[in-house]
């Protein structure tokens, strides 16, 4: 677990975990149980949890079995433990019931200090790759996408919610900086092995640099199962595309956002929102 302090006003403590998720509820209960008991003994008020950190399965369809609403059992628990330790959680993606008995939402939420569901996102880029030299996914089998980019406002600066494999969609995290306003990007992922030696990095500073976010991914690590293995990695870069944690404390300043965003002025200086002429001749 790597811990940030905001200062935004008062300062605030942040903290992003990474962590084996297994076939198994409780265990992974446990896990995130103790981890945030151990943040909060260093005074952390946000804690970023990586994707599936509740459950992960090793047969197809396993979690869709699983999937409850928000106000379901599972995600009450996480309620009863930010309520307790004091602090804000992000959790995501989380098996939320959908639409019908086959298919779930992959959702970010976010809790505050109080318990409440603060707000959540449904993932809206699915996971559908075969995997170089690995194995092939299908997340569209069993999950429904969501349809709805979701920032919201904390004691933490405006948070951007994404999940995962949204991160190689560029455009999702612009509409989050220029059309909402936000501060710090979400990105809880499990990045296959493969693809997070290749790419997890070097996607996760430039969705900085090109938004002048800071950007917080938690993330899985190590075999889950015999199908199953993530990248790992939990990072924290600042708006300038700078890496500040490893799993190591680091500062986490708002004013360092404007800071950047004064002296490198982009979306006074974005073009392409306004209407173009097409050189395409048909």
């Amino acid at each position: 677990m790597a811990s940030a302090s905001a200062a935004a006003g008062a300062p605030a403590r942040v903290g992003v975990v990474q962590m084996t998720s297994v076939g198994d509820v409780d265990a992974n209960y446990a896990t995130c149980f103790r981890l945030a008991k151990e943040a909060a003994a260093f005074g952390v008020k946000f804690l970023c949890f990586p994707e599936v950190f509740s459950f992960i399965g090793s047969k197809d369809g396993e979690s869709v079995k699983l999937a409850e609403p928000l106000d379901g059992p599972i995600m009450q628990r996480y309620c009863s433990l930010a309520k307790e330790s004091g602090m804000w959680l992000s959790l995501g993606g989380f098996q939320e019931k959908g639409p019908d008995d086959s298919h779930q939402y992959n959702t970010h939420v976010l809790i505050d200090d109080s318990g409440k569901v603060r707000s959540s996102y449904q993932k809206i880029h699915l996971f559908d790759v075969d995997v170089p030299g690995n194995m092939v996914y299908k997340e569209s089998r069993f999950t429904t996408a969501g349809n709805t980019i979701v920032a919201v406002d904390s004691p933490f600066g405006r948070l951007g919610l994404t999940v995962c494999y949204d991160l190689r969609f560029p455009e999702l995290y612009q509409i989050l900086r220029f059309k909402h306003e936000a501060q710090v990007l979400l990105v809880p992922s499990a990045f296959t092995k493969v693809t997070g030696e290749a790419h997890w990095e070097v996607l996760l500073r430039a969705r900085a640099i090109e938004t002048q976010c800071y950007v917080i991914a938690a993330a899985q690590a190590g075999k889950h199962n015999e199908k199953r293995e993530s990248y790992g990695d939990s990072i924290i870069i600042d708006p300038w595309g700078t890496v500040i944690a490893r799993l190591p404390v680091a500062d986490l300043d708002l004013s360092k956002v404007e800071a950047v965003r004064t002296r490198m002025p982009i979306s006074e200086h974005r073009k392409f929102d306004s209407d173009w002429k097409s050189s395409n001749q048909q």
